[in-house]
């Protein structure tokens, strides 16, 4: 897939060339099913834009653009660095990048959250960021779940979002996959308004 061509909208959000560029770098390296699998299998909890093939791609940019119309409003964009909306807008785009792990499994892996986090920690060199803004990246995806912090068998896995930086990533990923909510998208899985 050609990155910079198939995330020309989404890149041309960030106001950082560094922060840009991690994010080109991070979903080159993320494995191809990210870019082809629903974002849910029974359709149960995202609406219909996220389902069928390329569905947690659409998914993921509905969030970052969700993320990105909220923070264009000073009321609430005023509130955050450059840099903070920037990273906040790359860890919507990829908080979703190992949802059935790596490599892939048949279903969704609860604990996905913690996977991307840990994914990058493990690339540090291959995104040129500093340590302290891959670990804003994975605090903030490490939460996105919110309140749906217990597995499939009631053991409590993820922490809830307690920062303002964690609850803003979680509230655009709630919006993006609420059946409410439509994002309309063209044939090339662009949003197309």
């Amino acid at each position: 897939m050609e990155i910079e061509k198939n995330f020309e909208k989404e890149l041309s959000y960030f106001k950082i060339d560094k922060v840009r560029k991690a994010c080109i770098a991070t979903l080159k390296l993320l494995p191809e099913y990210f870019f082809e699998v629903p974002a849910s299998s029974t359709g149960k909890y995202h609406p219909e834009y996220a389902l069928g093939d390329g569905g947690l791609l659409r998914h993921s940019k509905a969030a970052m653009r969700i993320g990105y119309e909220l923070l264009s409003n000073p009321a609430i964009g005023d509130k955050y660095t450059e840099k903070e909306k920037d990273l906040m807008l790359m860890a919507l785009l990829i908080h979703d990048g190992l949802k059935s792990g790596n490599p892939k499994e048949k279903y969704t892996r609860f604990d996905h959250p913690l996977l991307m986090a840990d994914f990058l920690m493990d690339n540090e060199e291959a995104l040129g960021l500093e340590v302290e803004e891959i670990e804003f990246l994975g605090d903030v995806i490490k939460t996105h779940m919110g309140v749906w912090t217990k597995d499939y068998n009631g053991v409590e896995v993820l922490e809830k979002p307690q920062t303002k930086y964690q609850n803003f990533v979680h509230m655009c990923d709630y919006l993006a996959s609420r059946k409410c909510i439509l994002v309309p998208f063209d044939k090339d899985n662009n949003i197309s308004v």
